[in-house]
């Protein structure tokens, strides 16, 4: 039988994504309804709030790492997993900070960030396939309803962090609605967040499944 028949990805995936399917709504709920702007800021990008699936990425990694590790499919080397990923995220920020110093224009430097967050994935995949695949799964299930979500708001114009253009793209918001969620909803959310969410959760896994291996040996 091969890995990726042997992982139970559905399995360990379901209820992640319905966890992270309440917060997302959870959080639509609050903004639509101004709660408190701490949890439930409206800002472009929503970072910094409290409510948020951006936060469950290093729990849901530790997670997914850890019961991985206990079904058998541990990392191969857990510190190089690691490593990786924060390799991964460190060239993402220096394209990032490149783009800034030349000063690209911002949709371009947002095409560049998507196309570089699907080639990064390549410092991460082949180190723990198994887990890259459960990430993977998890990100599209947490991702996905972002993006509908973000359909729905900019189409209806809410006024939420869903539908508001990045501070540094004012002309994305005089753009025709199905653009200017292709810009910043779908494209980001399929690459970008994808990548976040493997590399991000590939940290915090790695450092589960070494916990998960000493504690069998035990």
């Amino acid at each position: 039988m091969t890995e990726a028949k042997a992982v139970p990805i559905k399995d360990l995936i379901l209820v992640p994504s319905i966890i992270t399917l309440a917060v997302t709504l959870l959080r639509l709920v609050g903004e639509l309804r101004d709660w408190s702007p701490a949890l439930f800021g409206k800002q472009a990008g929503g970072g910094g709030t409290l409510v948020g699936i951006s936060w469950l990425i290093p729990v849901f990694g530790f997670y997914f790492g850890w019961r991985l590790a206990r079904m058998g499919h541990a990392a191969a080397n857990a510190g190089k997993l690691v490593g990786f990923s924060i390799l991964a995220v460190a060239v993402l920020i220096g394209i990032g900070v490149g783009a800034q110093a030349v000063k690209l224009n911002p949709i371009v430097t947002l095409f560049v960030f998507c196309l570089a967050s699907l080639a990064a994935l390549a410092f991460v995949f082949p180190v723990w396939p198994a887990f890259s695949r459960t990430a993977v799964a998890y990100a599209l299930a947490a991702r996905i309803p972002v993006a509908i979500v973000m359909l729905a708001a900019i189409l209806g114009n809410w006024g939420t962090h869903y539908d508001v253009a990045p501070p540094d793209a004012p002309q994305v918001d005089a753009m025709a609605p199905l653009v200017k969620w292709l810009l910043i909803g779908l494209l980001p959310q399929m690459t970008i967040w994808i990548f976040t969410t493997v590399a991000g959760g590939a940290v915090f896994a790695g450092i589960a499944s070494l916990i998960a291996g000493r504690s069998r040996a035990s």
